[in-house]
């Protein structure tokens, strides 16, 4: 997942834009993913309570996916990614409004901590930068705002599925959210007059990257997430950040300053400490 959104980032620096992206990706991983449910056979069988969660999950995917890249093009990758992955805590919050399901001890614990690390790794106060915190939110905070949406409405999406879809086959789950994201970029794309395709090799390069990238990553997560539960075990995945942050450096020449990576690293440490807890 880290390497799809380096890819994205290459893609989105030769002249692809947000929605086409969305619309290649998620496509091209319906279609697979689809193909495998008629090799495999997997019996195509969806109670009511599926047949309402489904397009809401769809939807909540939708949005993310958009807002999520929207960040991606607007930060370093690393950081977009740091901002996306407070998710955790969305998904603490919305199982305590969705279906009243109090937050462990250890996730109120970890809330204030991964914020003090989110706004380092950030730099909230422009202190590493030298611009100061107004020239530093002038430059970071549409990035900031969009990967923060995504996090809500990906928190809101996991819940969703681990209790209204949990129990349904990860393909089948996979196949029909990818399908109903597609076309639902499919619209944003007719919006704005097309698709805006990529204006140079590497920009090819970085839009099957991150197709073929993503469409592996979104499957794996969504077929074993149910087993492993939502609200705290989802947070090991935040280790995604620290690959994208060497493969931003390595690829696109991206850098953070000392004090962000430890910001960073708090994140993840925390987010880990938590995904490793003891049922």
């Amino acid at each position: 997942m880290g390497a799809n959104h380096v890819a994205a980032r290459v893609a989105f620096n030769h002249g692809v834009d947000v929605a086409t992206a969305v619309v290649f990706r998620s496509s091209i991983t319906a279609l697979v993913v689809g193909l495998l449910l008629v090799v495999q056979r997997v019996p195509i069988r969806l109670s009511a309570k599926h047949r309402r969660a489904l397009p809401a999950i769809g939807v909540l995917i939708a949005v993310q996916s958009l807002c999520l890249y929207s960040s991606v093009a607007r930060l370093p990758v690393a950081l977009a990614l740091l901002a996306f992955n407070t998710y955790p805590l969305w998904t603490a919050l919305w199982a305590r409004l969705v279906y009243g399901h109090r937050p462990e001890r250890r996730v109120l614990l970890a809330m204030p901590v991964m914020l003090a690390g989110l706004a380092l790794a950030l730099d909230v106060f422009g202190a590493a930068s030298g611009l100061g915190a107004a020239g530093q939110w002038s430059r970071i905070g549409a990035g900031v705002a969009f990967a923060l949406a995504a996090a809500a409405t990906f928190g809101l999406a996991l819940v969703f599925t681990q209790h209204e879809a949990g129990d349904l086959d990860g393909r089948l789950r996979t196949a029909t959210t990818m399908g109903q994201v597609a076309l639902l970029a499919l619209l944003g794309v007719a919006v704005q007059g097309g698709f805006h395709l990529p204006n140079a090799s590497a920009g090819w390069w970085g839009l099957v990257g991150l197709t073929l990238l993503y469409g592996t990553g979104f499957t794996i997560m969504f077929t074993v997430l149910p087993r492993l539960g939502v609200v705290g075990n989802s947070a090991i995945m935040n280790v995604e950040p620290i690959f994208a942050l060497v493969l931003a450096w390595a690829v696109l020449g991206q850098s953070i300053a000392p004090s962000q990576v430890a910001g960073g690293l708090v994140v993840v440490a925390t987010v880990m400490w938590l995904g490793l807890r003891r049922r």
